[in-house]
């Protein structure tokens, strides 16, 4: 196994677990897998390559690489504490090499193409024994009663075969076994709905980033606000003068920040009840953190709660890669943060756009054209749909280094833990 390459914090955060071997580079990502309240209920991690789709004779080397991140930086880290869903090859099974991750967080998933010997289905009943929860993936009825079906806490299937089932019809084939059901790549809310009609409990695949919009609605005037403040949060250095005033009219805001200024973590001797003083107190950078969460946490707060970890995500992938283009990385932040504002707010961005305190080239990047400005968060939507085509286009087109973007990713999701656990 070749040798992992890192990126420290003054580069771009916590680091990234990359294998470099045979000219290609080798990288986790991360694809939720939400419940029927459209809560995460984990976190699956899944092996991309720059050159190939993971298959055959690979298939090895990237369970490999998935332990390699996990065990470096914590499975807890990469999933925020929820459950990992690692997919596995036959040799990890029986080789026991998933002994390293641990069972309360991890969720071993098995294909059903796999060919079930004596030592894989003896591997599958130790590793649940030990306390892990298996997954069957790729399951379709039509190949009967899978051996292993009696192991499994989970079974996975492609939407593309809903069509030719029924909620009888396929907990007839599971055998009325206590087993939840995870649809894959579930892309719209009509998928969505069909799924929940079937009986599926678990989803994957972006349906969630792609609510039904309400078109004619105008965006309210609290809306207005949050946005005029997100343009003073951008004033370097911060106008007081001007920022004071808009954040004592959003009442959540003030809470946040006086709660936070008079906690121990600042020791103040005397109770701190100005915004200004709580702000000048803070520092502009802190200040800066808490206000942006607190806005996107208000804007998202009748939407899934992944749609903002995504934004965060985005958000800090495009400010931290910025130094790639010589961009402005406070915009760029703001550029990935506004890229989801459509599913937040039920609106298309067209109508948004407009009200956002940016410049036009990034209300244009916003909206879809192809430019500068916009192709960092080009490349992490084509890497979210897993576009390797699409990523390497990117990358192509403005001379951007496939490596150095997937390193400013991880360590974007591991921030996006890390600020959501401080509330900063």
């Amino acid at each position: 196994m070749s040798r992992i390459s890192t990126i420290d914090d003054s580069r771009g955060g916590p680091g990234a677990a990359l294998q470099e071997g045979a000219g290609e580079v080798r990288y986790t990502a991360r694809l939720p897998i939400l419940d029927v309240n459209q809560c995460v209920h984990g976190y699956e991690l899944r092996l991309q390559m720059e050159s190939e789709e993971v298959s055959g004779g690979n298939e090895m080397d990237a369970t490999r690489t998935i332990l390699d991140d996990a065990v470096i930086f914590g499975i807890d880290r990469l999933t925020g504490g929820l459950p990992g869903f690692v997919r596995c090859s036959a040799d990890a099974l029986t080789d026991r090499l998933v002994s390293v991750l641990p069972p309360a967080l991890t969720v071993l998933e098995v294909s059903a193409r796999l060919e079930v010997t004596p030592q894989l289905a003896e591997a599958c009943r130790e590793l649940k024994e030990a306390g892990f929860n298996l997954a069957l993936v790729g399951f379709t009825g039509k190949m009967g009663q899978h051996p292993l079906l009696d192991l499994m806490a989970f079974v996975r299937v492609d939407v593309s075969n809903l069509a030719t089932m029924t909620s009888g019809s396929l907990r007839q084939r599971l055998r009325g076994a206590q087993i939840e059901l995870i649809a894959d790549q579930v892309e719209t809310q009509e998928d969505y709905r069909k799924a929940c009609a079937v009986g599926f409990t678990l989803f994957q695949g972006y349906y969630f980033c792609r609510p039904e919009l309400i078109r004619n609605a105008k965006v309210p005037s609290n809306r207005l606000l949050h946005f005029e403040l997100l343009r003073q949060l951008n004033e370097v250095p911060l106008d007081l003068k001007g920022l004071c005033p808009l954040v004592a009219r959003d009442a959540s805001l003030t809470y946040r920040l006086l709660r936070l200024v008079n906690s121990p973590l600042y020791a103040v001797r005397q109770e701190v009840r100005s915004i200004e003083s709580a702000i000048l107190m803070l520092g502009d950078r802190t200040f800066h953190r808490i206000a942006t969460l607190a806005i996107f946490s208000e804007l998202n707060a009748q939407e899934p709660p992944e749609i903002l970890h995504m934004a965060l995500v985005r958000a800090r992938f495009c400010e931290q890669a910025a130094r790639l283009r010589s961009l402005d990385p406070n915009e760029q932040y703001l550029l990935g943060m506004f890229s989801l504002l459509p599913a937040m707010m039920r609106q298309p961005m067209e109508k948004l756009a407009a009200e956002l305190p940016l410049r036009n080239e990034i209300r244009q990047a916003l909206m879809g054209t192809k430019n500068s400005d916009g192709c960092l968060l080009a490349w992490i939507e084509a890497h979210e749909r897993d576009d390797q085509a699409a990523r390497e286009a990117i990358g192509k087109t403005y001379c951007l280094n496939q490596q150095s973007l997937m390193e400013y990713y991880l360590g974007a999701l591991l921030w996006d833990a890390s600020a959501c656990r401080s509330g900063a």
